[in-house]
């Protein structure tokens, strides 16, 4: 009888114990990768650029900035390449189906952030084919069913046509990739042209600017810059990274961080709680074999360990099964609600099933280690 034979035997003395023990490994681990894994492709965290800088108003991401402004960054000599884009928000056939746009400059979108979008020569020369088409991301044409050459309906939230009218007709010119999984394509981009010369109000104004540095500029240090540049003006910017700015779009709504840490926290701790009671008593209930073992020349250390090998099994199948469902849930929903599992997250999710399992088996180990054998006999 080896060691890990026996660490299995002890774990699957009674099944029905272990397999509910492993449920409630693998459903904390679930909740854990599907938390993560949301918080990791809403905020780009796994793709988004430290090197690419957005540039809002400093009243926030809903206040306009003036199209004017673009000349002035793009004379800034450690600014490379300057973009820009107006957020339509709205929704095609039912509310329920919520679509952002981004109208803006392809040529320019190209070559900001072309590469990380997937977007090629081919898709602009579509896009440029007239006013009124646009480009849709993989993952928002999948969970429409939208195809190229398909024409839609966004009906904006706030953006209304000259007319009063809030219904905005795209033609589907073609479907960006991203440049990895990771990426976020749950959007479109359409032409700002079209756009602005239509919508009735916040004519010539932009949500966002969005620049490179030029190679061996410092980007917060630029970031300064920019600010520095219209820090009198009527309407002050604030210059973040893309990855500073996604963060601070999610903020608008709720600090998703902090919720994903209380969540998972609570279902961690009550986890601990329900493994150390069950596994104090399936040690009590083995303290006669125990006794037997030390009789037998087995060291506490080596009771210790085996004991600790027991729950460190238990936390390495149910997150094993834990992170595999949430695989299977990326898989399968991942691009329409913006789930993306990345190796830090499963990594993440390695150390702490390997710290939870020593810190659950510790207490059961260090009693067994202590029980006297002349204690554990009178069990029987």
């Amino acid at each position: 009888m080896t060691f890990s034979k026996l660490a299995r035997k002890n774990m699957w003395r009674k099944p029905l114990r272990t397999v509910l023990l492993i449920i409630c490994v693998a459903v904390a681990f679930l909740i854990y990768g599907l938390t993560a894994s949301f918080v990791a492709g809403s905020q780009g965290s796994s793709a988004a650029s430290e090197d690419v800088l957005g540039v809002t108003s400093v009243a926030g991401q809903s206040q306009p900035l003036p199209i004017a402004y673009l000349g002035r960054i793009t004379s800034q000599p450690d600014v490379e390449t300057v973009g820009y884009m107006t957020r339509l928000r709205g929704f095609v056939e039912t509310e329920n189906n919520v679509v952002s746009v981004s109208a803006t400059d392809p040529a320019r979108l190209m070559a900001v952030t072309g590469p990380q979008l997937g977007l090629t020569p081919v898709l602009i020369e579509a896009l440029g084919g007239a006013r009124d088409r646009l480009l849709v991301g993989r993952a928002l044409a999948n969970a429409n069913g939208w195809i190229v050459g398909q024409r839609i309906t966004v009906t904006s939230f706030q953006i209304a046509k000259q007319d009063g009218i809030r219904n905005w007709r795209f033609e589907i010119a073609g479907i960006f990739e991203g440049e990895s999984t990771s990426t976020d394509t749950y959007f479109a981009i359409a032409h700002y042209d079209y756009v602005n010369a239509s919508r009735a109000l916040a004519q010539d104004t932009v949500s966002a600017f969005i620049l490179r540095p030029r190679a061996g500029v410092s980007p917060s240090e630029l970031a300064v810059q920019i600010d520095a540049l219209f820090a009198n003006s009527a309407t002050p910017t604030r210059t973040q990274s893309e990855k500073q700015f996604l963060e601070a779009f999610m903020r608008q709504y709720a600090d998703v961080g902090m919720i994903v840490n209380l969540v998972t926290g609570a279902a961690f701790v009550t986890l601990l709680m329900i493994i150390i009671n069950t596994m104090i008593f399936a040690v009590r209930e083995r303290r006669f074999e125990i006794g037997v073992l030390k009789t037998l020349g087995v060291s506490r250390r080596r009771i210790m360990m085996l004991v600790l090998a027991e729950t460190l099994l238990v936390f390495i199948v149910g997150g094993g099964v834990g992170l595999a469902l949430t695989k299977l849930a990326t898989v399968l929903a991942g691009p329409a609600i913006g789930l993306t599992l990345t190796p830090m997250i499963i990594a993440k999710a390695s150390a702490i099933i390997f710290i939870l399992g020593i810190a659950t088996g510790a207490l059961p180990a260090f009693n067994a280690m202590r029980t006297p054998i002349v204690s554990a006999f009178r069990t029987r």
